[in-house]
């Protein structure tokens, strides 16, 4: 049976010596280098763009525009608002995406070869609890129908294809992520107990009868017991329950920077607890730990979402929004429009802020809204697309859709073509995923920024041929991506603290939606903030049309 990272069932792990990205540049001296001798580049999110927030140095606006509804930000929480707003009639929407192009951390690129994601990459199957997801996916065709006994049947070409998952040690790779090669009586113990409880978990509810862990968030109990969790780390937990298997830990750990880019000893117990006992969604043709994916990740469905909104032109590219104010219920958003170097005053009837708290806390200046992002905290990371002239290969378990490194700095890479039935043979682009958690989040921006493309290419290639010498010579395109504030940090205290209680409260015709509303960025998490906040700004132009006549 395959091995998910979502699976609970007793695995062995083998001790083993362990891949870093320093170790790897090292091992490959030679490859410095050649790896300067292939082409890419630094692309993606316009950080010095959004930085011209901090200066707040904008010319007065050109001109005045008047629209319905404004959305402030295109990742999936604002393209979730814009598309929930399209379905219902409001035709009057217009979108402001600071990027080219929309999606957020679920963006995408493409070349000659193939899609592939930027962020993002699946989605699990559809808990009880997502109800505006299920919906979703009913339209856009992800869930087909069901079966008799009520289980939802997939689209076979969007769940995750065989063999999903492997992972490299003792020089060879495994199938599935759990190590399972030599364990000891005590390790294997340990993983039966751990495993065990988490099982327990998924199911188990508290004294106001639900779920414990659920998606989204907010729909889990409010039993104080169980809240209790998010007042210790993952790894404080883990040491008052007696896991001390190095294995296991190096296991619980990868999930944590996997998810949220934070490690054992900065994750909310709750938070960590979460990843593993909220995915409860079952289907009738696939097993409940199959997630459902695309060659662009969730790209494709960012591009869904946004499809109405561009179709009718209602979406602005290259769009810093850097002021919103609200008089007397009078709404204007002035933004600055950067390729043709002006400022445009919108005046609206709502506003849907879909940004990270740190952004949105500039926009609004009115002291009522009590905006504070000092107890949020951001995951800066680096994701990097290859183009492989062959595909990797490597002994044991064949290549698969997620391949991971035990003990790499680096978590692995996900294979575009995967998903593509007539995929090439010799063709395809990998994803690598980096979480910088090495470093506090402000430390590691900076060093992120420092590093040159040269330094981020020689690390990337280092790491890969560590684990693939056989692609010497293949490798024939690199491109970077710097995400600054990839995604919030479920830290010590954060999930259930005052601070993202506070950042829940809505202030109409002004409304927020956003992940970090949340405290995990999931898909799920940030399409139902943005699907919510449609449906209070539906309800809230007609109280205002009704009192108004």
């Amino acid at each position: 049976m395959k091995i998910s990272r979502r699976h609970f069932t007793l695995a062995s792990l083998a001790s083993i010596g362990a891949l870093s990205a320093n170790r790897a540049v090292a091992a490959w001296p030679s490859l410095l280098t050649a790896a300067n001798k292939i082409p890419g580049e630094i692309v993606g999110v316009s950080s010095h763009l959004g930085h011209k927030l901090r200066g707040n140095d904008f010319p007065p606006p050109s001109q005045t525009l008047r629209h319905e509804v404004v959305i402030v930000g295109g990742g999936i929480a604002g393209l979730a608002a814009g598309y929930r707003l399209s379905k219902a009639g409001a035709n009057d929407v217009l979108l402001l995406e600071l990027e080219k192009a929309v999606g957020g951390n679920s963006s995408s690129g493409n070349n000659a070869v193939t899609a592939y994601p930027w962020g993002a990459h699946y989605v699990p199957l559809v808990t009880g609890e997502s109800t505006a997801v299920k919906r979703l996916f009913e339209e856009l065709g992800i869930i087909t129908g069901y079966n008799p006994q009520g289980l939802p049947i997939y689209n076979e070409f969007y769940l995750c294809a065989d063999p999903a998952e492997r992972l490299y040690l003792y020089g060879r790779w495994q199938e599935g992520l759990v190590p399972n090669i030599a364990l000891s009586r005590e390790e294997q113990q340990q993983y039966q107990r751990f495993f065990s409880i988490l099982s327990q978990y998924k199911t188990i509810k508290g004294a106001d009868g639900k779920k414990v862990f659920a998606i989204p968030v907010d729909k889990s109990s409010q039993d104080a017991e169980w809240l209790g969790l998010d007042e210790m780390t993952m790894e404080q937990w883990l040491d008052q329950h007696g896991y001390t298997s190095p294995h296991l830990r190096w296991y619980v750990n990868y999930c944590c920077r996997d998810d949220f880019g934070s490690t054992l000893a900065q994750t909310s117990a709750w938070a960590g607890l979460h990843y593993f006992a909220s995915r409860s969604g079952k289907a009738a043709n696939t097993h409940a730990q199959n997630v459902i994916t695309w060659p662009e990740g969730n790209g494709w469905l960012a591009r869904q979402l946004a499809a109405p909104l561009q179709a009718a032109g209602r979406i602005r590219s290259n769009a810093l929004a850097y002021h919103i104010q609200d008089k007397s219920g009078k709404i204007s958003v002035d933004y600055w429009d950067s390729e043709r170097k002006h400022t445009i005053r919108i005046e609206t009837k709502a506003v849907i802020v879909a940004t990270p708290r740190f952004v949105a806390a500039r926009l609004l200046d009115s002291d009522r809204f009590k905006l504070s992002a000092a107890e949020f905290s951001y995951s800066p990371w680096a994701v990097a697309n290859i183009t492989l002239g062959k595909l990797p290969g490597g002994a044991g378990a064949p290549l698969s859709w997620d391949n991971v490194a035990y003990h790499s700095n680096m978590l692995g890479y996900v294979v575009a073509t995967h998903q593509i039935p007539q995929m090439s043979s010799r063709k395809t682009v990998i994803t690598y995923y980096w979480p910088l958690s090495h470093l506090a989040p402000d430390t590691a921006r900076r060093e992120a920024q420092d590093r040159s493309y040269t330094d981020w290419q020689q690390r990337v290639v280092a790491e890969l041929l560590n684990l693939h010498p056989e692609l010497q010579g293949h490798i024939e395109r690199v491109d970077i991506c710097l995400w600054g504030h990839a995604m919030v940090r479920p830290t010590q205290g954060f999930i259930w603290g005052k601070a993202r209680r506070q950042a829940l409260k809505q202030y109409p015709p002004i409304f927020f939606a956003h992940s970090d509303m949340s405290g995990i960025s999931l898909f799920e998490e940030a399409y139902t903030h943005g699907a919510t906040a449609a449906a209070r700004v539906i309800s809230h132009r007609k109280s205002s049309r009704k009192k108004s006549t």
